[in-house]
């Protein structure tokens, strides 16, 4: 160990579970794990039905042609596929990324200010590093999506939560939500949102409500970051226009190839006004140089020498069989919840009986074997205790139906002690109530 980090008048000095705890920056205690990554070391064992995770089922990917893909890749291209490329992205790829845009009406897409990055959430980190100041406030949706309320707090944002419904964002609610943060003397530099399939409710922003959200930031000067990684994902139809379509230099629309082709590749982009685009360039170059050759030219052969649309198609269809196992399910074995009935996507957000605490429920959860991501994981104030999101992406229909069973067992139990001791129980020693009638909470 190094003096400084021995002695004890440093000011620098740390704590014995780490002797450099005093030297991080300010920013860096505002990094911590997310609600969903502290739960996968359980909800891997194979006795655990997961309705936690995100990840899409892949079972239906033409592994065979994808393999024959990356021999012909390595054989013919093996240098440059090795090699640094462009900090911006492959241009190839980037015409590619055009033409996929075109299906969320964004027509006459110049690649050239498409700007390829390590997966959509890089590019959300680096649009928080060219607009955040600390304290700056950003706009998101209530709830909204984990991964990204963990990036706007590394970046010491500020966040404001605006009302959704099933319709999604309400725009009078923008407009007072804006009103408020700026009567309190801070600073709004953008809203960001997930109007398809949204994660983790599950709505759609209605094509009402999207030329008002536009004309509402583009009013009040207030940029939007459109992140849109489940857009193909409908069960049954093509998607609406994206914000980008209505407002071309008020929005930056994030796009990612994880949900609709393959996560492990790691691409995803940026579709930005050019002056931005510029900015991304720079900052994306200092991150990483430039992002992995080899995976922008897997996509791109993907994209040019496969029928990627009628794969899209297939997934769709099996993600709206799980859904569908999911709504049954729900219906059979909890009535007394509410949920979000989704369109396409991954997600369904569900309401609890009143007085019931997600959170401290879902140790008893994983105890029977069933896991699931409370609300709290999705509100940067830790609101959202009364609401949990279920995953119906990657368990099969069958592990569906019996996760939710395992899961009402719990919430009939958690309900009856509600019934018995009040909605405060959750807060004192479980051991209190009388032995063996539910773990500890903080069991987990």
């Amino acid at each position: 160990m190094s003096t400084q980090a021995q002695n004890p008048d440093s000011n620098q000095q740390g704590n014995r579970l780490d002797p450099w705890f005093n030297a991080y920056a300010e920013r860096a205690h505002n990094l911590r794990a997310s609600e969903i990554r502290a739960l996968f070391s359980v909800v891997s064992r194979p006795e655990v039905v997961s309705l936690a995770g995100g990840m899409p089922n892949l079972k239906d990917l033409p592994l065979d042609q994808l393999a024959e893909s990356a021999k012909r890749l390595i054989s013919a291209h093996g240098a440059q596929a090795m090699q640094y490329g462009s900090g911006q992205g492959w241009e190839v790829l980037r015409e590619r990324i055009t033409e996929v845009m075109s299906y969320d009406g964004i027509v006459g897409a110049d690649p050239d200010d498409v700007v390829i990055t390590t997966g959509s959430q890089q590019a959300l980190d680096l649009m928080t590093e060219l607009f955040i100041d600390p304290g700056d406030v950003i706009l998101c949706e209530a709830p909204s999506y984990v991964g990204a309320l963990g990036v706007f707090r590394a970046r010491q944002a500020d966040i404001a939560h605006v009302p959704m419904d099933d319709k999604g964002i309400i725009p009078a609610e923008l407009e007072r939500v804006i009103r408020e943060v700026r009567a309190s003397g801070r600073t709004i530099k953008m809203l960001y949102t997930i109007p398809n399939f949204h994660n983790p409710m599950g709505v759609t922003l209605s094509l009402e409500r999207r030329p008002q959200i536009t004309e509402i930031c583009m009013r009040e000067g207030v940029l939007i970051m459109e992140d849109n990684p489940y857009g193909l994902l409908g069960f049954h139809s093509d998607p609406m226009p994206a914000l980008k379509s209505f407002s071309p230099e008020g929005v930056v629309y994030l796009g990612s190839f994880s949900k609709m082709f393959a996560p492990g590749f790691r691409i995803g982009w940026a579709y930005a006004p050019h002056a931005i685009r510029d900015k991304l360039v720079l900052a994306s170059e200092s991150a990483i140089l430039s992002p992995s050759m080899i995976g922008q030219m897997a996509i791109a052969d993907y994209l040019s020498s496969y029928d990627w649309y009628s794969q899209v198609k297939t997934f769709r269809a099996m993600y709206a069989e799980r859904c569908q196992a999911m709504m049954d399910a729900l219906e059979e074995f909890m009535p007394d919840c509410e949920w979000t009935h989704p369109d396409g996507g991954f997600y369904t957000w569900v309401t609890l009986p009143e007085g019931l605490d997600a959170k401290s429920m879902l140790p008893r959860a994983v105890r029977a074997q069933v896991a699931y991501v409370s609300g709290t994981a999705f509100y940067y104030n830790g609101e959202g205790a009364d609401h949990m999101r279920l995953s119906f992406c990657y368990p099969t229909p069958e592990r569906i139906r019996e996760g939710v069973r395992r899961l009402a067992t719990v919430v009939n139990a958690e309900k009856e002690l509600v019934d018995m001791f009040g909605a405060g129980f959750h807060r004192r020693n479980i051991d209190d109530v009388g032995p063996g009638v539910a773990p500890a909470p903080n069991a987990l």
